[in-house]
């Protein structure tokens, strides 16, 4: 079995094909998604000039994914990002951006938790297939990684609005118990 916190290498030939080192075969871009949002690191290698091409592939495969009209990147996005190749902000929008993900997998990560423990609601029925729901959520948007964003690292959210998020889906989810059991009547 491959070691998963290894990230998995992939060769270019000169002929541009991609060789997945682990498995001896040949890969193309669509299985390398696939093994991303499975959870797994890659890493692309020019096998004859030895460059990383990481970077250059993963930026060709999201231009596939906007051009086929899987669009997560509104253009508003996009045009900032192209704005901060030219400005003084080239320096702080890799981090931005590495901090807004790692927050955002860190609160799917705590929905996901609230979700899943002892809870009276979790009883009701169709709590189950919104905790499904859910959970596919959280895999699309953390790259397949269920345990993404529980290393304890990246910024501290705002634990008093997390607690009011949470009040709220409590409170709706109440409602909708209540509406139900009345129902059932």
């Amino acid at each position: 079995m491959a070691d998963k916190e290894k990230p998995l290498l992939i060769k270019r030939y000169a002929s541009r094909r991609l060789y997945n080192t682990e498995t001896s075969d040949y890969v193309t871009l669509d299985d390398i998604s696939e093994f991303i949002r499975g959870g797994r690191e890659v890493q692309i290698i020019d096998l004859k000039s030895g460059d990383d091409l990481t970077r250059q592939y993963l930026l060709q495969i999201i231009a596939e994914h906007e051009s086929r009209g899987e669009n997560v990147l509104p253009i508003n996005v996009l045009t900032d990002l192209v704005r901060s190749y030219t400005t003084q902000a080239t320096s702080v929008v890799p981090d931005f951006l590495a901090a807004s993900f790692e927050m955002l997998r860190e609160g799917q990560s705590k929905m996901m938790e609230n979700m899943t423990k002892a809870n009276p609601l979790t009883a009701m029925p169709g709590m189950e297939a919104m905790r499904a729901q859910q959970e596919a959520f959280m895999k699309a948007m953390t790259g397949g990684r269920a345990d993404a964003g529980e290393d304890g690292g990246g910024p501290a959210s705002a634990s008093g609005q997390d607690d009011e998020n949470l009040e709220e889906i409590k409170r709706q989810l109440a409602e909708l118990q209540a509406k139900l059991s009345k129902m059932d009547k």
